[in-house]
């Protein structure tokens, strides 16, 4: 009787301990999503970029502007999925000053851009900020950006690869997020924001 006891015992204490080893799902670790896979409604749209929702993503291929997220943020981890052509100028636009006047002067943008003409800042990069080398290549298939931002300091990762470190600067404390289309193509999936 005390080994047929033992064996569910040792079963459901193997089965608690891998519960316990696992990270918890999405939904239970405080990750919103900032993107449905339906609509953009959550983001406000500034200039004349063409953006809509195909397939799960949201994308663009004409004129240039910025969805806008209608929530500021401060100390944030970010998850965002992209695919983005060889000649894609886009970028994700962290604690925008101004939500109405997106730029790099204003906020910090994290880089989608291929054929930067300076690949300092290219892909990988904050542009201004910190400097990526060499340049990884982003164009012609799905992405994955990590972003951390936690007071003066700002660390990305692109597909599993630390291009910003750690690098600090107190500049721009909070504010909106912007994902930008200036050219080619670009497509967003899994947008989503966990708060730190």
């Amino acid at each position: 009787m005390i080994r047929r006891l033992a064996l569910p015992a040792v079963l459901l204490a193997a089965a608690v301990s891998l519960f316990v080893a696992l990270p918890p799902a999405i939904g239970q670790t405080g990750w919103t999503p900032l993107f449905d896979g339906k609509s953009i409604d959550s983001f406000n749209k500034i200039g004349d970029a063409n953006w809509r929702v195909a397939d799960g993503a949201i994308e663009a291929d004409k004129g240039t502007g910025f969805l806008v997220t209608k929530q500021s943020y401060k100390d944030f981890q970010m998850r965002v999925e992209f695919w983005a052509d060889d000649k894609a100028n886009s970028g994700i636009f962290v604690r925008c000053m101004d939500p109405q006047k997106i730029n790099a002067e204003n906020s910090y943008e994290v880089n989608i851009f291929d054929q930067r003409p300076d690949p300092t800042y290219g892909t990988g990069a904050i542009v201004n900020f910190a400097k990526v080398n060499p340049m990884p290549k982003a164009g012609g298939k799905w992405n994955t950006y990590e972003l951390t931002f936690q007071g003066d300091t700002m660390t990305v990762v692109l597909n599993g690869q630390k291009t910003v470190d750690g690098v600090k600067d107190a500049k721009f404390a909070s504010g909106p997020i912007g994902l930008q289309y200036a050219a080619g193509v670009i497509k967003f999936r899994k947008v989503e924001i966990r708060p730190l």
